[in-house]
């Protein structure tokens, strides 16, 4: 919108809108498998941004994944093909890619770079639906690349900022640190990334970006206890003390999802998959999105505080948390 560009917003029935609040973008409301629906809504497109997912790491419907993941990707596909657009995008995720032998901090166990666009993953480490029908959905956009649709992949790490509803799971971490309800922490790491540079990513995607190449938009490497050190340092906030073992935090999961998941049938206050990667290290490097896109992202501190004094000032804090905040 700041280019000058008509934007439309294809919207799920039902669902919480407020995330374009304010925003003057022509709105249309359409089930991502409803393929009729999604075809007219690209019609006159001249790029289209599939960037819609089931993100979460639990639904009582498991098809929804595949349904919305893989099926919706294919609707978009075809829609853009049909409608001529000029420009694809398609939103998947790091949690594609092989991370599975990053064991320390910058490093693979070979001595090798960090994880990149070519680090392919062993499928067996792919926990989870999200992950799983992210990486069909994938070969569902090469395939459609293949056949001469003109369509990039971006792959975003760990986006947080102003926004996150629902709160995603990213979001959620920052959340859970400003409720005190994080008691302890794992030995793992991730790369932090502003929502906002992640949105420049796709646009420069869409600008440069290469037919059937996937380009990683991310921030800053950190080990999980820098994470928390820098929302207490933005904060004021204590941080947690407590550093819980790998193996201790996947039996709770585990534990929750069969208890919770499948015996209640209600969503498992410690979940499997969130848990596997909270324990798997999230190491990155975006060179190819640098030097190809000419992609920069801000310091981690900065999308961290802007994500934390959101949420903030947006109900999200209780009470008793938010009297103790003080702002650096």
């Amino acid at each position: 919108m700041a280019r000058g560009l008509d934007v439309v917003a294809l919207l799920q029935p039902r669902a919480d809108h407020s995330v374009i609040e304010g925003l003057e973008v022509e709105r249309i409301s359409a089930d991502l498998r409803d393929a009729p629906a999604v075809r007219a809504a690209a019609s006159g497109c001249r790029a289209v941004f599939h960037v819609a997912a089931v993100y979460r790491f639990w639904t009582k419907d498991p098809s929804e994944f595949y349904d919305v993941n893989v099926g919706g990707t294919i609707n978009v596909l075809e829609a853009a093909g049909s409608a001529g657009s000029e420009r694809v995008v398609f939103t998947s995720t790091v949690g594609t890619l092989g991370v599975e032998d990053v064991k320390r901090a910058g490093r693979g166990r070979d001595g090798s770079r960090l994880v990149d666009e070519s680090r392919y993953v062993q499928v067996d480490h792919l926990f989870g639906l999200y992950k799983q029908s992210k990486y069909v959905a994938e070969h569902e956009v090469l395939r459609a690349a293949a056949g001469g649709l003109p369509v990039t992949i971006v792959q975003p790490t760990f986006p947080v900022g102003p926004r996150d509803h629902a709160p995603t799971p990213s979001g959620k971490l920052i959340l859970d640190f400003l409720n005190g309800r994080m008691p302890g922490y794992v030995d793992t790491s991730l790369n932090v990334v502003d929502v906002e540079d992640v949105a420049a990513g796709h646009i420069l995607a869409a600008e440069r970006g290469r037919t059937g190449r996937s380009y990683i938009v991310g921030g800053e490497n950190l080990e999980l206890r820098e994470v928390l050190a820098l929302l207490a340092k933005v904060t004021g906030l204590p941080t947690p003390a407590l550093r819980v073992p790998a193996g201790l935090a996947v039996a709770a999961a585990r534990t929750s999802h069969l208890v919770e998941g499948r015996l209640l049938r209600r969503e498992p206050s410690v979940p499997l998959e969130g848990t596997l990667m909270a324990t798997t290290r999230m190491e990155f490097s975006d060179r190819r999105a640098r030097t190809e896109l000419g992609y920069s992202s801000r310091p981690a501190v900065e999308a961290l505080e802007r994500s934390a004094r959101w949420y903030a000032e947006n109900g999200y804090v209780t009470a008793r948390r938010l009297a103790r905040i003080n702002w650096r």
